[in-house]
């Protein structure tokens, strides 16, 4: 990764960024996408138990690879400032913290997970599929969270279409493991949903050990020699990564989990609620890759500059991706809005599924618009290193406006379970503003040099 000038120069950089970025995130969307899939055509209880079981899981997932997601403005500021020989060690104690995290989450479901689902208003069918597809995903926490570290690693050093490759390789292993254990292939018995959280657990513990192999022994990576050395656990380090990266996994988690509430607020409401609710936010989700690449893109570029001390240019690559972002965000609203029937058609066949998923999909056009906006200044705003205020702007905007506005409108006026996604658009929205205003207030502040964002 290198310095740019010229404005066309650094268009030119983004998109080298961005571009593996993106493959990135739509294959490790995928996997969803074929657990939700392929449950959806088992059968409507197939695909809510699934739909439960990722509401639980992806916040978990997000939010605590979030606090890891600090080694990525650590590492591009490092190799901004000239200091790479520090990059080794605080690496390693990023893998040993996601150890330590590994740890603690599955310790906590072991008590936690049997209270949560029986407390749920479940259809027997459905809370069993949770319950299986849960367990199984369990046993690929830890190689998911060392993943991310190493992730985090190859990406700050601008090489970002080596996690790419990496990631494209799990996509045939994840979809054939998908149809072998959800349809009970090659002698195997049907598992139904539940079989989707095996697949991604050994899907997780392949891309591990391929990053960890691409990190010992491919060039530039080899070369820090991260693993030739075994390093003693540093509390100073650990302090530093979470006072980063508390702040970045709870506003995370604070933006999925939400989503995850929505969902499991939706278990009042008939299965099929629950099942078209659940397909149309796995279709935003997929929209909603876009502005997290180059919110990821955006970390890297403005860590990098930010680390040499040169924000003029921090700040145009900020503004170049909010600008990408919207102008994407609105071509998918045009194929949104003109393509709608068909896209509730990928994911079920039966009716009323698909005709209440048509309904949400609309909602769902406002959602990206907001997210547009949010998501690159949360990148932007990360590769400061300035955390905080994203994290107080997640808590308030999602769970003391978006929430409760949702709750209202869903269970004490007409909208029904429509009321919740205008309380998450209206959660979305101002968090888009409050986001905008902070970015705005960094940025005025470095050009009159009174933040050393550098150290």
């Amino acid at each position: 990764m290198k310095s740019t000038d010229k404005l066309s120069q650094k268009i030119k950089q983004l998109f080298v960024i961005l571009l593996p970025i993106l493959v990135t995130q739509l294959a490790m969307f995928a996997m969803n996408f074929f657990d939700t899939f392929m449950s959806g055509h088992v059968s409507a209880k197939d695909l809510a138990g699934v739909a439960i079981g990722t509401s639980i899981w992806i916040p978990i997932q997000t939010g605590l690879s979030g606090i890891l997601f600090s080694v990525t403005p650590m590492v591009a500021q490092l190799v901004g400032a000239g200091r790479k020989e520090e990059i080794p060690f605080k690496v390693v104690q990023a893998l040993y913290l996601a150890v330590g995290v590994s740890a603690a989450v599955l310790l906590a479901g072991a008590f936690a997970l049997n209270p949560i689902l029986e407390n749920m208003n479940l259809e027997e069918p459905v809370r069993r599929i949770a319950r299986l597809f849960l367990i199984s995903i369990a046993f690929g926490i830890l190689p998911l969270f060392l993943y991310t570290v190493l992730r985090c690693f190859i990406d700050a050093l601008g090489h970002t279409k080596v996690t790419m490759f990496i990631t494209l390789l799990s996509l045939p292993v994840n979809g054939g493991l998908n149809y072998v254990l959800i349809y009970g292939k090659m002698g195997l018995p049907a598992l139904g949903g539940a079989g989707t959280g095996v697949a991604s657990a050994i899907t997780y513990w392949v891309i591990f050990l391929v990053a960890l192999a691409v990190a010992a022994r491919m060039q530039p990576f080899a070369a820090f020699g991260i693993f030739r050395k075994l390093y003693r656990v540093s509390l100073s380090v650990w302090k530093e990564l979470l006072k980063m990266g508390v702040p970045i996994g709870f506003a995370i988690l604070f933006e999925t989990s939400i989503f995850a509430a929505v969902t499991l607020l939706m278990s009042n409401f008939n299965t099929v609620t629950i099942a078209a609710h659940q397909a149309a936010i796995n279709f935003a989700s997929f929209l909603y890759m876009i502005p997290l690449s180059i919110s990821l893109s955006l970390t890297i570029l403005v860590g990098f500059e930010a680390g040499a001390g040169r924000y003029k240019d921090a700040r145009q690559y900020g503004y170049l991706g909010i600008g990408l972002a919207v102008g994407m965000s609105l071509l998918c609203a045009v194929v949104l809005w003109l393509f709608n029937e068909q896209v509730a058609g990928i994911y079920t066949r039966e009716p009323d599924v698909l005709a209440l998923t048509q309904h949400f999909l609309v909602y769902a056009i406002f959602f990206q618009l907001s997210d547009a906006i949010a998501a690159p200044i949360q990148g932007a705003l990360r590769g400061y290193k300035d955390v905080n205020v994203t994290f107080i702007v997640a808590l308030v905007s999602y769970w003391v406006v978006g929430l409760p506005v949702g709750y209202g409108l869903a269970n004490y006026t007409d909208f029904g379970a429509y009321g919740y996604w205008i309380g998450l658009i209206s959660g979305l929205a101002l968090g888009a503003f409050g986001l905008f205003a902070r970015l705005a207030s960094v940025q005025r502040k470095a050009r009159l040099g009174l933040a050393a964002f550098a150290k």
